[in-house]
């Protein structure tokens, strides 16, 4: 960020500077500069799946901001936001007063060197009609009396040369939400796809109830359990000698060969699908050999993979190693 765009005096140098320019100028320094999305477009286009999907991407979000503020907001942001988050705003300009303030607010970001990118969303009026129809909702711009027909087409009209000025114009007609939002992930996301979903791996026994929250659930109890071992009887999956015993046997070699299979095969369709959140769950009988082995096994496989993933074992601290207690009731 320039010092220009802090307001600040450019002849401030040297010794000179006082000790309150040279923190903002320390502060513009190290401030970094928000990219801005701008959202706008036909109302039912899908503007508010737009900005969920800004939002699962960490963007600094502000719904109908009026254009004059986008500048004010883009400082704050990039000064303030100790997590560098960038900003998408959605704007509304079906006044024609909010024309002009968006095309002087463009000028200012282009002279503040300030990147930005308009994206505008579109549909077919066909299908327009057809989800305020589904909805039972009034388009905005349409008067008592007035066919639902008319208002968008004045709209469409309205919002021309703005449509003419995006740098990316996506159609919705056909387009179902997650696809919307897989469109806007590989457009403006700074990070991979993979590292937009959260994953989170745990290990748990069965003897102590099912996960509710698991999206997919493993049950590893037909691999060989180390409990038999009266020297891994009281370790954990943690411990190196009981995942050697586990990982290594030739049963557990031919699951982990299909188990990565499968994460190749289901982790890219749940990312292309959009969902931000993963929850899988592998179980045992107690939830401290083998769930725990296989659990380590398949986070470490994920993260390989650039995923963001979580581990933890759900019961592993109530382990309750007793001399002849089983495992494998």
């Amino acid at each position: 960020m320039s010092s220009s765009a802090l307001g600040l005096d450019k002849s401030c140098k040297g010794d000179i500077m006082t000790a309150k320019d040279r923190e903002m100028r320390k502060a513009a320094e190290d401030a970094t500069v928000p990219d801005v999305a701008i959202i706008t477009g036909m109302s039912g286009s899908g503007r508010t799946q737009a900005m969920h999907a800004f939002e699962d991407m960490g963007y600094y979000c502000i719904d109908n901001l009026p254009p004059g503020l986008i500048l004010q907001l883009a400082h704050i942001v990039g000064i303030n936001s100790a997590t560098g988050r960038h900003l998408a705003v959605t704007c509304d300009l079906r006044s024609q007063g909010l024309f002009e303030d968006l095309f002087d607010a463009l000028k200012e970001l282009d002279d503040h060197e300030i990147s930005y990118k308009i994206i505008f969303l579109d549909s077919s009026d066909e299908v327009l009609c057809r989800r305020y129809d589904e909805n039972r909702r009034r388009h905005p711009l349409q008067i008592s009396g007035e066919g639902i027909e008319n208002a968008i087409r004045r709209e469409r009209t309205q919002l021309q040369e703005v449509r003419n000025r995006a740098d990316l114009v996506i159609d919705t007609s056909r387009m179902r939400t997650s696809t919307l939002r897989g469109r806007i992930r590989r457009n403006f996301s700074h990070v991979s796809e993979q590292q937009l979903m959260d994953v989170h791996v745990f290990s748990f026994g069965f003897k102590h109830g099912l996960p509710t929250e698991a999206d997919l659930l493993i049950d590893v109890r037909f691999l060989p359990n180390p409990f038999y071992d009266p020297e891994m009887r009281n370790l954990t999956g943690n411990d190196e000698r009981v995942a050697t015993y586990v990982l290594d046997h030739p049963v557990t070699r031919e699951f982990t060969k299909a188990w990565e299979h499968l994460l190749d095969v289901v982790m890219p369709g749940y990312v292309a699908e959009g969902k931000p959140t993963l929850s899988i769950a592998i179980g045992c009988t107690g939830g401290q050999h083998r769930s725990v082995a296989i659990a380590n096994y398949t986070a470490a496989y994920l993260k390989e993979r650039t995923y963001n993933v979580t581990l933890s074992h759900r019961d592993l601290k109530l382990a309750v190693f007793r001399k002849g207690e089983s495992d494998a009731h």
